[in-house]
């Protein structure tokens, strides 16, 4: 992330992402697939990397590390497909959210804990209790410790502050879900 400022002096923060151009791989239709959309590779990899099947299925049309279906656009098999914003754009955001690993219920779902006194010895971050005695069974849904993070989130209502066709930069004004690297998905309202 980072701030720009615009015309007026008002500093904005933004989080800067990177485009590139998709190339058109495979287009599905309603007579064979039974729904229309388009599939698109982005990215680059080693051929070697790139296993038989997937190698026969771009059909020499580029290395993609990436591949992605994209309904609402109608093109040919090989044809570019480049980003285009305008700022004052309203898009949603999604991408894959940062993994935490094993959290316990303090930081995953916002427990208090035990008392820190009055004889308490090891009780500071634990659950408490997870059900009633009757039942001699825990509920399905019961908040407890586990993995945390690493979901699918989408973010809505974002902003295009600017984007630079030259160089593929689209400067999105609020955070974006993801560690440097994530892909991320931005499409337009």
């Amino acid at each position: 992330m980072t701030q720009l400022f615009d015309e007026t002096g008002k500093v904005h923060p933004v989080t800067v992402l990177k485009t590139e151009a998709a190339v058109v791989t495979q287009v599905k239709s309603l007579e064979k697939d039974g729904y229309e959309a388009v599939q698109v590779g982005y990215g680059s990899k080693k051929a070697a990397r790139i296993n038989k099947p997937l190698t026969g299925q771009m059909k020499g049309l580029g290395n993609f590390a990436n591949l992605m279906e994209v309904k609402g656009i109608s093109a040919a098999v090989g044809d570019k497909v480049s980003p285009e914003f305008n700022a004052g754009d309203v898009v949603e955001v999604s991408s894959i959210s940062k993994s935490k690993g094993f959290q316990g219920v303090v930081k995953r779902h916002g427990f208090g804990g035990g008392p820190r006194s009055h004889g308490q010895k090891h009780s500071e971050r634990e659950p408490g209790s997870i059900g009633a005695g009757g039942y001699q069974r825990v509920f399905k849904g019961r908040r407890m410790a586990g993995r945390m993070g690493g979901d699918r989130i989408t973010v809505k209502n974002l902003t295009v502050v600017s984007f630079d066709n030259a160089t593929g930069e689209l400067f999105i004004r609020g955070a974006i879900p993801g560690r440097r690297g994530t892909v991320v998905e931005v499409r337009g309202k």
